[in-house]
């Protein structure tokens, strides 16, 4: 255990420096080698032995992958989770299927935001997320890293409650009961990550994609695409900037067409990581545009593929273990990680 747990610090160690952007640790390279890892259970409540199961055989697979694959990769316990955890804790209805569960919206007009109550998380389903983590770490110690559930930005969440053939309208005609009700998201949110950073150390692996936060927050934000800039700066700004100085830094993911929006992706506090789901030319834009401010996870397999001066996380897909070697060795020899 002791050379393996050298090997985890290690890692941590390279993440931390390649955090600071004056260092010159500017790749971390992750192999993504998947062969034989069980398949994902249906994310339903009445699963949850499976997902917690699911989670430690991964776990108990990365582990053992430390020992021959001499990558950046943390291994983690995974507690996966849908978008629809907070807004289903609101009173939402969830539509589960074979696919990932969504939240079904349940406010229709500005007038119903003052009605909705912030709940208690222990009266919510939010409580079976702990008690799955609980278990992970219950098996694995104390010192195993958790991924954590999915979170997305308060307005993500609150354009999740409130139907969208609405909501973008109230944004212009009643701007703020769209305040109240992200504000309301905002207290249940930050309840949830109070707890969970309270039982499991500030240090996790962010929900997507999978990177190693010292401490922080890790978000998705995909509303941004269909606002405007001066809509982020009134409404998705001055959450995040609360969110990041509460937590000590955070992480942004963002599937949507938001270059738009990429001057304001700087305006965000102690921004630590950025994870853009684009075309590859617009990827490319953004690691010359974000280079010297933040660290960058886009998918990328190369290291020329983003300025030399840019922070940037690699991953490389193998399909056997012999290549998952020597795609490391090669990335470690030339130097692309610190």
């Amino acid at each position: 255990m002791g050379g393996i747990q050298g090997g985890v610090d290690e890692r941590r160690q390279r993440w931390r420096r390649f955090y600071d952007m004056n260092s010159d640790c500017r790749r971390v390279f992750l192999v993504r080698y998947q062969e034989g890892m069980p398949e994902m259970p249906p994310l339903n409540p009445d699963k949850k032995h499976e997902r917690i199961d699911w989670a430690w055989t991964k776990y108990q697979r990365w582990v053992e992958q430390l020992d021959w694959l001499d990558d950046d990769f943390l291994p983690y316990l995974e507690v996966v989770t849908g978008t629809e955890i907070f807004a289903e804790a609101f009173g939402c209805r969830v539509h589960r299927s074979n696919d990932l569960p969504f939240a079904l919206p349940m406010i229709r007009r500005a007038s119903e935001v003052a009605r909705l109550q912030v709940p208690d998380i222990g009266a919510t389903p939010l409580t079976m997320y702990f008690e799955m983590a609980d278990e992970l770490r219950r098996r694995a110690g104390n010192g195993a890293l958790l991924k954590i559930v999915d979170i997305q930005s308060p307005m993500d969440i609150a354009a999740l409650i409130w139907d969208k053939n609405d909501f973008y309208a109230a944004m212009i005609e009643a701007p703020e009961a769209v305040k109240e009700l992200a504000g309301k998201v905002t207290q249940l949110l930050t309840a949830f990550l109070d707890e969970w950073f309270r039982r499991y150390g500030k240090e996790f692996v962010a929900h997507f994609p999978d990177y190693y936060m010292p401490e922080g927050i890790t978000l998705s934000e995909d509303e941004v695409g269909a606002v405007s800039a001066q809509d982020f700066q009134t409404y998705f700004l001055p959450e995040l900037a609360q969110l990041s100085d509460r937590y000590g830094g955070i992480g942004v993911h963002c599937c949507a067409n938001a270059r738009h929006q990429w001057p304001n992706f700087k305006q965000i506090p102690n921004l630590r990581m950025l994870n853009l789901v684009q075309p590859e030319p617009e990827i490319a834009d953004a690691c010359r545009f974000f280079a010297a401010h933040v660290c960058q996870m886009h998918g990328l397999t190369r290291p020329d593929q983003a300025p030399p001066n840019a922070h940037i996380v690699l991953e490389i897909a193998a399909e056997s273990r012999q290549q998952a070697i020597q795609a490391a060795t090669e990335l470690r020899g030339s130097g692309s990680s610190g």
